[in-house]
């Protein structure tokens, strides 16, 4: 039931009060016998309907609403609680952060990053030539074959291996299978993240390449003596030369 107005339950009660005491009036009089035309209808009552009167009725005698000691609950016409909701403004619920990409432009981040370390690469060799002396050998004499006759030390891997396997399987099936697996890391573990401990497949198997190909530079460096052959460097001495 909707709740009545309180200046429209006002209007009632003074209507009741004014129609009583016209009653009183008009039962003493004489005129009081004067019959009303069914069509017709008092002052008061065209103010207010008769519904209204009735509704204000029973809205006064029902018993007052408990007051809530929160004051954010309301008790609705039917007795029901009802709780008011903040107003939000609509801009204030919209998503203002960016979306982030795994994605960094190539200039000017990459190739700055590069050029940085193209020049400091640079600094360190001009530096290192300056401080150490790296004179040429004689000229070669083909009537004089140097023992032993080693390879360059960046290629002393290559040649450790041709100590090893025929010259298929060493020069180029197993160079082959190492570059093709360092090609195919990337697609093998697609893991984005930086970390070591997320990257455990990708970093084994370039820490397995790196030792498998430093053993046999160290080997054919430092351990190879007149012929080829295998020495200790402690007994035999440094057959090595950059």
């Amino acid at each position: 039931m909707t709740e009545i107005p309180e200046h429209l339950r006002k209007r009632a009660e003074e209507a009741r009060a004014k129609a009583a005491g016209t009653k009183g009036d008009s039962s003493s009089s004489p005129e009081s016998d004067t019959p009303v035309a069914s069509g017709e209808v008092s002052s008061t009552d065209e103010k207010i309907p008769a519904h209204l009167l009735d509704r204000g009725k029973a809205a006064s005698d029902q018993p007052a609403p408990v007051e809530s000691s929160d004051p954010g609950l309301g008790t609705g016409p039917d007795g029901n609680t009802q709780r008011l909701l903040a107003v939000v403004k609509s801009g204030s619920i919209q998503d203002t952060k960016a979306t982030p990409i795994d994605k960094v432009h190539v200039w000017p981040h990459l190739l700055v990053i590069e050029f940085l370390a193209a020049l400091g690469i640079t600094l360190f060799t001009l530096l290192f030539s300056i401080f150490v002396n790296a004179p040429l050998l004689e000229l070669a004499d083909f009537n004089k074959t140097p023992n032993p006759s080693k390879a360059p030390w960046y290629f002393l891997g290559l040649q450790e291996l041709l100590t090893m396997f025929h010259p298929m399987v060493a020069g180029v099936t197993i160079p082959g299978m190492g570059l093709i697996l360092l090609v195919m890391a990337p697609y093998m573990d697609k893991n984005p993240s930086r970390k070591p401990e997320d990257r455990k497949f990708a970093i084994s198997l370039w820490t397995v390449h790196l030792m498998f190909w430093a053993v046999l530079v160290m080997i054919g460096s430092f351990f190879r003596g007149p012929g080829f052959n295998f020495v200790f460097p402690w007994d035999a001495g440094l057959f090595f030369e950059l």
